[in-house]
């Protein structure tokens, strides 16, 4: 069966030839995908203080270009976060690799602000299609294991988040720094086509709708079962908690962090930046079990991120690294548990449309608290606004950790 083929969501032909590639395969592919749409989607923030300086836009400018990009992936989730189930896990995958392609030539080519954000706009598409369906496959791929489902897919997920700020950074060092970036991840971006093209995919799940086939593309009211609502609720409360926390180190916390050490390398400042992502990301690879897990991990998230207003008032570059990574590991156990919880919760031919819901609330942290700070630090100061950002932030997650502690009592 071609991607042309499932684009149109005709029969699976027998007899067509391809890469029957193995189970293993298939789960390298599947989070190597989104692992390299979300590097591109980050290598921008060591790069945000230099096109501050190339095109003359300020903080909030830079809040705005990033919240095009979460704003673009919501809208997507909520749109097209179905459509995996009915063209196939590899169809939506191809889909979401050739718009990333436009996005990073728009993003690297931006001369203002409005093609920046158009940019960042196509990248957060790109992930918008590919995130339910990785997620999708990942678990198909893992029937048995759906915690290690979950495992995957949050330490591609991170873990690409993650390593875009640094890869940024580095990049950044040659000629055209903040172009070449972009024009390098797009090779690999390419390079992924061959393998997706030549897979020999799995049939979508999803029925087709007789002779119009294309009306089960249209988008759907958001909705989620009796049994997994609590679930649901939980860790798109902790999800959107995250990313608020997420967003803050993806956008204004490079300059953030260059007065705390002093210093103005990228590469630097991008590791910095990706250091929370990166220890969430590291965190999957653990086995913290327990009833307690969620409230003990989202109790560490604030106190950590107090700890990281701390080092900026005690210029402490030790501190932040420490608050940094506390903070990550906090949130990617917690975050996991629960993220694993309603995974298993809900029905199979639903998953990719429930996961992208969640999605959504979780996406849309890095969304109106990150303009919120972009306002705030353009009328307080940027060192004003993150203290009293990640106060609200900490208080957010005690009242969680309180939540969910009771919730563990209580079972």
């Amino acid at each position: 069966m071609t991607v042309f083929s499932e684009l149109r969501m005709r029969p699976a032909t027998a007899g067509r030839g391809g890469w029957d590639a193995s189970v293993t395969a298939r789960l390298v592919l599947s989070g190597v995908v989104i692992f390299t749409l979300l590097v591109g989607a980050n290598l921008a923030t060591p790069l945000y203080p230099l096109l501050q300086a190339k095109l003359g836009i300020t903080a909030l400018d830079v809040t705005v270009a990033f919240t095009a990009y979460v704003v673009a992936l919501v809208a997507t989730l909520l749109l097209a976060g179905h459509w995996s189930d009915h063209i196939g896990r590899r169809a939506a995958l191809v889909l979401a690799v050739l718009v990333a392609l436009a996005g990073g030539f728009v993003f690297a080519a931006a001369e203002g602000l409005l093609a920046l954000s158009a940019g960042r706009a196509l990248q957060g598409v790109a992930v918008g299609l590919a995130t339910g369906a990785s997620s999708a496959a990942l678990r198909e791929l893992l029937p048995s294991r759906p915690d290690w489902a979950s495992r995957f897919t949050l330490l591609a997920s991170a873990g690409g988040v993650a390593a875009g700020p640094a890869v940024g950074g580095v990049l950044s060092l040659l000629p055209g720094p903040t172009s070449t970036p972009y024009y390098l991840h797009s090779v690999i971006l390419a390079a992924l086509l061959v393998p997706l093209y030549l897979l020999k995919a799995r049939p979508a799940i999803g029925s087709h709708a007789g002779p119009q086939p294309l009306r089960v593309l249209a988008p759907r009211r958001p909705s989620v079962s009796r049994e997994a609502r609590s679930a649901f609720w939980l860790a798109s409360a902790v999800g959107f908690l995250s990313f608020t926390v997420f967003g803050f180190c993806l956008s204004l916390a490079p300059s953030y962090f260059a007065q705390i050490v002093h210093a103005d390398s990228r590469p630097l400042i991008g590791l910095l930046a990706g250091l929370t992502l990166g220890s969430s990301a590291c965190s999957q690879l653990l086995a913290v079990r327990g009833r307690f897990v969620v409230p003990a991990g989202l109790a560490v998230l604030g106190v950590s991120v107090l700890l990281i207003a701390a080092a900026a008032a005690w210029t402490s570059p030790w501190l932040l690294m420490l608050a940094s990574i506390a903070a990550g590991f906090g949130q990617g156990v917690s975050f996991r548990t629960v993220f694993n919880d309603v995974a298993g919760k809900v029905e199979a031919s639903r998953h990719a449309q429930i996961i992208s819901t969640v999605y959504v609330i979780t996406y849309l942290g890095s969304v109106f608290p990150v303009l919120g700070l972009g306002l705030a630090a353009g009328v307080l100061g940027l060192q004003a606004a993150v203290a009293g950002f990640v106060l609200l932030c900490s208080i957010a997650a005690s009242t969680l950790a309180a939540i969910s502690l009771r919730a563990a009592l209580r079972s």
